[in-house]
């Protein structure tokens, strides 16, 4: 059984208005052990949409930390949405704030969001699915401090043509999956793929390759940004780690990770 959610969002994020209450009084009510609050940080996004106060998040975080400690734990994350260029701003703002995790996502390709119908208008379905792998690849490259890179296919999510055949991109899926075992991070199982594509992200394919690959570190996350997503579908996450090889999972304390048995 999957105790712990690293990969949740609250009111900090500038896509949810839950509040950070309502989202652990959730994980409280659903069991869990541990909730890892990852809010958006997302530099250079349109509008400053994502653009993250981390010292009031940070502060509310503790006071809740304090309040539940005796029913769970939690745990003070960040996902960081990366750009190859941005690697110094990126470190900049995680210096000294003492996070216990951090996911790196790809959000924006070429300033574009694949969430918006303009990204595919403007490369096409399966370029543009391409791209966005690519941007993966460039992104690792100058960018590293990170534990787990996020929602691998994230742009399969929004793509006209929901289904695709991860084949058809396997020589740039194995150069981040190598690239990222080589650098020794993780990769996540996130559960928000099976509201709209039936499965986790990443597709099974690529989780099950990079296990081959000699990947060790996969993190488990809902991606909730409400309190009802809260560790949803966790027992279909647990599936998909044990088809692909893993017989646990993994959670991160002050940037360490730590492996749980399934």
């Amino acid at each position: 059984m999957i105790t712990a959610d690293f990969h949740t969002h609250s009111y900090f994020s500038g896509d949810s208005d839950e509040p950070t209450l309502e989202m652990v009084k959730s994980a409280v009510q659903k069991g869990l052990k541990t909730l890892c609050i990852t809010e958006h940080n997302d530099i250079d996004y349109p509008n400053n949409e994502f653009d993250l106060d981390a010292e009031k998040y940070k502060a509310e975080l503790m006071r809740l930390k304090a309040e539940f400690s005796d029913k769970i734990e939690l745990l003070f994350g960040v996902e960081l949405g990366v750009m190859g260029y941005l690697a110094d701003r990126l470190n900049g703002f995680i210096k000294d704030k003492g996070f216990d995790f951090i996911i790196a996502s790809s959000h924006l390709v070429n300033g574009l969001d694949p969430y918006y119908p303009e990204y595919f208008e403007q490369f096409g379905t399966k370029n543009g699915i391409l791209r966005y792998f690519e941007s993966i690849l460039e992104n690792i490259n100058k960018f590293t401090d990170f534990d787990v890179y996020g929602h691998l296919d994230y742009v399969v999510r929004y793509s006209p043509e929901k289904a695709y055949e991860p084949l058809d991109y396997r020589e740039i899926i194995d150069e981040i999956l190598k690239k990222l075992v080589g650098m020794g991070k993780g990769i996540e199982v996130n559960t928000a793929g099976l509201k709209t594509l039936g499965y986790v992200h990443p597709n099974g394919f690529i989780l099950s390759r990079y296990r081959e690959l000699g990947g060790e570190i996969v993190t488990v996350g809902s991606d909730a940004h409400d309190r009802t997503r809260v560790a949803a579908d966790f027992d279909k996450a647990e599936e998909a780690l044990k088809y692909a090889g893993f017989s646990y999972y993994t959670v991160f304390r002050q940037r360490k990770a730590e492996f749980v048995k399934l």
